[in-house]
């Protein structure tokens, strides 16, 4: 019988008042006071017991009878009444079971309330004519009942108040959106493009020491300028004396360097020390300028210059005024900041904690934990001196800690090239003469440590014709001489004759005022009114006029004062600062006040310009002060300033090494880096190799060593290539972009064992690896071409092969005919677009993270039949986990893909020896079905996915050889995991992941949780 004409056409009259039966009297209100308030709680065989079993199939049968009455062809075949009546009663029956209220089976409709009622009853068992006529009755039932709640004076009320609270929900969600969504009507993108742009501009330029040839010349183009240091992580302080075999794969974690412009795409928060003149700033403006010039990235810099924003001890800003200063600050539009950091695309650049006073910097702190608890997700980076907080300062909020290394002799030549390149009047010889020099002189190499010091002896070999001065001290007087006394003459400006030392009084009142007040910027009147009360005592200065003159004088034609706004002002670099004040203190008679500093990081180098500029009676006594307040920091302190003391008592120079050589070797990673700082002489006091057996002792010690940055610690550093601790030669190798790359090659890495891992960031220490060490286990961090690899790995057999961080490179065909390379891993390389060059290979272990593009790995995975472990991350066409070649069988595999339409788990069952599996969001379960792949993996003990794929488990999976869980932080990692993981997971033994408290108490106690 065609199910299109069965028709059942029965009057209200018939059904409503069957339907009325089934249902208890109401009573008054909304129905709320029920608990649940569900349609359950209405029907008339619950609590009142108006109708039994045996009245509810009687109704049931009823209506079966009078719709066989209905006019029209029969719809059932004669003797299947009765079991249609049953299963009519049995479905009306099923209403006690659903948990719909009246007023969400009304808002379903009555097609959708009857699938819902139908599925919720058992399966009636009746014959195809029957199961038809039985599914129009209940959806005939369905229509009324739905009628028969419209009717109810409680559904009317519950009705208003269902809507209200909906109404409140949408209202508050609509609010919730527009907070999130940037403005519909275009001013948020409007204003992004005018603020990016006005960075772009901001920041596009650097004032360039000595560049002074013409009026606004100091001003260099950020682009020619920038000159990329590298970075050091914090080292690692667990030792393994054992370790260090096998692969690169295997090492052990260790410090290691990257470029330091690529250092946020490797760690979202930041804290980055560095000595003043180091780059600190200019790397800030370099990221900002970078992020300004790509607007796509939608990533928005926000300059945060501590000493600007606390110089009258203001308040740290929330985020609307984080452009306070900023000429577009009043153009944002309401709720702009907010909005930015909300969707977590905020780079906030924090420059200086070391410039605001020791006691602002905990309500720093604070400061940024609040932001950061309040808007997670933005990437950040904190500035200091290396001293001037902690080593956990920001440990507690997620924050990596990493030092800018002193400039390598690569660094130094470009920079002197990029220098000479933008003073286009010095003669070309002076370039090639700076360069020799700085290669033959170790004195001279020893103070090119930074770009500001490298600005002033280009400046300085320049204007002296190629005499420069010796030591730092004679650097920073001829640098001032030139700026105050020498730069105007010489340019033929007709101003009043005004001597430097004049002018150098006056400064330095500025420059010990801001010590002592612990800062680096000043409003400009409190300049002019300290200018004003020293003028008496200095007449000679009057020839330039009042105070607002002098200080005009010194902001406009000097070069060493700048204003960074309209009514402040700052010296152009904290070195002058310190020199300047160590003048004053000397001048005063303040050598007890310096002293009673020497706890202070800001007073530190104020203190050691004092030892260089004073007379000999002046250092004794700072040293003696310093030996005799007897903490570890004023005595190292004493011991760095033996360097600056160019006459002092033997006996008092006994007694600073005598007491220092109580803290050698170091004992930990502070200590290391104080007497790295102090230079070569520190080299005379450590211990030697044999002295130091203890894997951290002598880790302590090679990284004191590697601070000095001088190719006289080079022979000391190549007496640890031997040491049996991993670490320690680990250590020896992160070293070597501070030094000549031939000579630490020869006399350092070629020492090493082979099994040692070696990183090489250039063309230059890759030649120099095939040279004096080759090896066939590989690490190439940062942009090595594809021509430099090529002859290293055509001289070279390599069985490991690591590039990271590599944007050079579009292809990679230097590893064709590679036949013996075992293992590989490519990451953060995003220029690579072909992967020919993998084709073929042998390797078992493969870990590629490519991000350049929808790149084909397909055909290169089907190729690789010795595979055994795979990580794979990016957006990768056209392939699936069935992919592999036939013979391959996996122990372990990683996959995370941003691909949308990735095929999920399908064909990892076969891979029978797999016993890791890490599935991202596209390739982990998205339905029941598809858990029946992992669970045949009977070897399986760790495994990772998503909590959203926790919740598809079938219920019966079972998965008993698991023991470790992964489930990354995201949505739906709650409850579902507490319901579902002891009997899917019977052997688990470790969860890591983000859950909340009460989760972690409703699983079994054996499970341990840990953070993921």
């Amino acid at each position: 019988m065609d199910a299109s004409v069965v028709g059942i056409r029965l009057a209200s009259g018939v059904v409503t008042p069957l339907v009325r039966k089934l249902f208890r009297t109401e009573g008054a209100g909304a129905g709320l006071v029920d608990r649940p308030h569900r349609i359950s709680s209405y029907l008339a065989w619950r609590e009142k017991r108006e109708l039994d079993a045996a009245d509810l199939r009687g109704l049931a049968d009823h209506l079966v009878k009078e719709a066989l009455r209905a006019p029209g062809e029969r719809p059932l075949p004669p003797g299947e009444e009765a079991g249609v009546a049953a299963a009519l009663a049995a479905t009306l029956h099923a209403l006690g079971d659903l948990t719909l209220s009246d007023v969400e089976a009304v808002r379903l409709g009555p097609q959708a309330f009857a699938r819902t009622l139908r599925a919720a009853a058992p399966d009636p068992g009746l014959s195809r004519d029957a199961g038809l006529f039985h599914a129009r009755l209940v959806d005939l039932a369905c229509l009324h009942i739905l009628n028969f709640f419209t009717q109810r004076s409680t559904f009317v009320a519950a009705t208003l108040v269902e809507q209200s609270r909906l109404h409140a929900e949408t209202i508050a969600k609509v609010d919730e959106l527009l907070t999130r969504v940037p403005r519909q009507d275009g001013r948020d993108t409007a204003f992004e493009e005018r603020y990016l742009d006005y960075l772009a501009r901001r920041h596009s330029t650097l004032t360039i020491f000595g560049l002074d040839l013409a009026p606004g010349s100091s001003r260099w183009p950020l682009d020619t300028a920038y000159v990329s240091l590298e970075v050091s992580t914090a080292p690692v302080t667990g030792m393994d004396a054992g370790s260090g075999a096998g692969t690169g794969a295997e090492a052990l974690p260790a410090p290691y360097s990257l470029p330091a412009d690529r250092l946020l795409a490797e760690h979202p928060r930041v804290l980055l020390r560095g000595e003043a003149g180091s780059g600190k700033t200019t790397l800030i403006q370099w990221l900002a300028v970078s992020a300004a010039r790509t607007p796509g990235a939608g990533i928005i810099p926000f300059v945060l210059p501590l000493r600007t924003l606390t110089r009258h001890g203001e308040r740290l800003p929330a985020p609307r005024d984080f452009l306070a200063g900023c000429p577009l600050a009043g153009e944002a539009p309401g709720g702009w900041e907010g909005r930015v950091l909300r969707d977590g695309r905020a780079l906030l650049l924090v420059d200086g904690i070391d410039e605001i006073p020791e006691a602002e910097r905990d309500r720093a702190r604070d400061w940024l934990a609040d932001l950061i608890a309040a808007c997670p997700g933005n990437r950040w980076l904190v500035t200091s001196r290396p001293t001037a907080v902690r080593q956990d300062w920001l440990a507690a909020v997620d924050f990596s800690e990493v030092t800018l290394t002193p400039m390598n002799p690569a660094n130094v030549r470009a920079f002197i090239e990029h220098w000479h390149a933008a003073a286009d009047h010095t003669p070309p010889e002076y370039r090639e003469q700076l360069l020799d020099s700085v290669a033959k002189k170790p004195d001279l190499a020893r103070l090119a440590t930074n770009p500001l010091l490298c600005g002033m002896i280009c400046a300085l070999h320049r204007e002296r014709r190629g005499f420069l001065p010796s030591g730092r001290k004679e650097l920073y007087a001829a640098s001032l001489s030139m700026l105050l006394h020498r730069r105007d003459r010489e340019r033929g400006l007709r101003l009043p004759d005004l001597a430097e030392e004049p002018q150098l009084q006056l400064l330095q009142r500025l420059a010990y005022w801001l010590i002592r007040n612990g800062r680096t910027e000043m409003d400009r009147s409190r300049a002019e009114a300290l200018i004003e009360d020293a003028l008496p005592a200095v007449p000679a200065a009057g020839v330039l006029g009042g105070a607002p003159a002098v200080f005009a004088h010194f902001l406009e034609r000097t070069g060493l004062l700048r204003a960074p706004t309209e009514n402040s002002v700052e010296f152009v670099h904290r070195t002058f600062q310190d020199f300047l004040g160590a003048r004053a203190a000397l001048d005063e008679g303040g050598l007890g006040e310096l002293t009673g500093h020497a706890e202070d990081d800001q007073w530190e180098d104020v203190i050691r310009m004092a030892v260089a500029q004073g007379r000999p009676r002046d250092r004794a006594e700072i040293i003696q002060s310093l030996l005799a307040r007897k903490s570890q920091r004023s005595v190292l302190l004493a011991l760095a300033c033996l360097g600056y003391a160019a006459e002092l008592a033997p006996a008092l120079r006994r007694e600073v090494q005598w007491q220092a050589g109580r803290l050698i070797p170091p004992t930990g990673v502070g200590t290391a880096r104080e007497l790295g700082r102090i230079g070569p002489l520190i080299l005379e006091l450590l211990p030697q190799p044999e002295q130091v057996p203890s894997g951290p002792a002598a880790l302590y010690t090679v990284q004191a060593a590697g601070g000095v940055v001088s190719e006289l610690a080079v022979p000391f550093l190549a007496g640890f290539a031997q040491h049996p601790a991993y670490e320690v030669r680990a250590e020896l190798a992160r070293l070597w972009p501070r030094f000549e790359t031939r000579r630490y090659a020869a006399e350092v890495i070629s020492r090493l064992p082979p099994a040692q891992n070696v990183t090489v960031v250039s063309d230059a220490e890759l030649a120099a690896l095939a040279e004096f060490s080759p090896r066939s286990d590989l690490n190439v961090v940062g942009e090595v071409t594809g021509e430099a690899l090529t002859a290293y790995l055509g001289a070279v057999r390599a069985e490991y092969l690591a590039l990271r961080g590599n944007g050079l490179l579009t292809d990679l065909d230097f590893l064709r005919g590679q036949d013996a390379l075992l293992s590989i891993e490519i990451s953060h390389c995003s220029g690579i677009q072909d992967l020919e060059g993998l084709r073929g290979l042998p390797v078992r272990t493969a870990v590629l993270d490519l991000r350049g593009g929808l790149l084909p790995i397909g055909p290169v995975l089907a190729g690789w039949t010795s595979l055994r472990h795979l990580v794979l991350r990016g957006a990768h066409a056209n392939w699936s986990l069935d992919g592999f070649a036939p013979r391959v069988e996996l122990d372990s595999v990683n996959v995370y893909s941003v691909t949308p339409d990735a095929a999920g788990p399908v064909g990892l069952s076969r891979h029978r020896r797999l016993r890791s599996v890490s599935l991202g969001e596209h390739w982990a379960p998205r339905h029941p079905d598809e858990w029946q792949e992992l669970a045949l993996l009977t070897q399986l003990t760790e495994l990772a996915v998503p909590a959203s794929a926790l919740d598809l488990v079938p219920e019966g999976l079972c998965l008993p050889s698991v023991e470790q869980l992964h489930v990354p932080p995201g949505a739906g990692a709650g409850p579902v995991l507490a319901r579902r993981i002891p009997t899917a997971f019977p052997g688990l033994q470790m969860l890591s992941g983000k859950f909340d408290e009460s989760t972690v108490h409703a699983l079994p106690p054996h499970i341990r949780v840990t953070p993921s």
